[in-house]
């Protein structure tokens, strides 16, 4: 069996330069990001926040931690004064309630849009025209506080590399139709999109950043 250090090399081989790795840490103990870490891994995801805020107090203080599980607006603030991307907001409530903690900390905190891709019941996110109200609004020009860097999207859960490929390749087309948004508090260069079974269809088609975890930590 290879180790963390082997994982993260070999990936890292096979990704381009200008793609981001997060490191999908959630449920790992402190002791596997560290292996992670001393191979030069700095960018980690966690799906609780709890988790991550106890991860963040113990470990090395130039990790960008980011939030990639579904946020509920009441945890926001445990995480605000350290977090450095929510990929998974799916509601201007939730963008209001980050930009209000974001403030209390003095911070603006960067956030992708999680759009509705999948042919699943049980994924979050938001449709195409939800995603255009959302950034046409005037709500959002208030908020001061954030800044949206992109979409984020999860496939189905399928082995049909077809439906994947659309589904991403969908998600790109959008991220493409809203380029010509002008907004202070938009800076849309990220794709959030791969995991460790389709990363590298989601390379392809478009990702600029990919979220691996058991390929580097093992199963869990």
């Amino acid at each position: 069996m290879n180790s963390i250090k082997q994982n993260l090399v070999q990936i890292k081989s096979t990704i381009p330069e200008q793609v981001t790795l997060v490191a999908v840490s959630k449920t790992k103990p402190v002791s596997d990001l560290m292996q992670a870490y001393e191979s030069g891994q700095r960018i980690f995801g966690e799906n609780k926040i709890q988790e991550m805020a106890d991860k963040w107090e113990e470990m090395p203080k130039d990790i960008q931690w980011h939030m990639i599980g579904h946020v509920q607006s009441n945890k926001v603030k445990f995480m605000a004064p350290f977090v450095s991307l929510i990929h998974g907001v799916d509601s201007l409530k939730l963008l209001q309630e980050i930009n209000k903690q974001a403030l209390k900390n003095n911070r603006i905190i960067d956030c992708l849009l999680q759009i509705y891709i999948a042919e699943e019941e049980t994924k979050f996110g938001l449709d195409e025209n939800e995603l255009n109200e959302l950034l046409s609004s005037s709500e959002l020009k208030e908020l001061k506080n954030i800044r949206i860097l992109g979409l984020m999207g999860m496939a189905t859960f399928t082995d049909n590399q077809n439906q994947i490929k659309k589904e991403f390749t969908d998600l790109k087309s959008i991220f493409d139709s809203i380029q010509t948004i002008k907004n202070e508090n938009c800076k849309l260069s990220t794709i959030s999109m791969g995991m460790s079974g389709d990363y590298q269809l989601a390379i392809e088609c478009g990702s600029t950043m990919v979220r691996i975890g058991s390929s580097i930590f093992g199963g869990r």
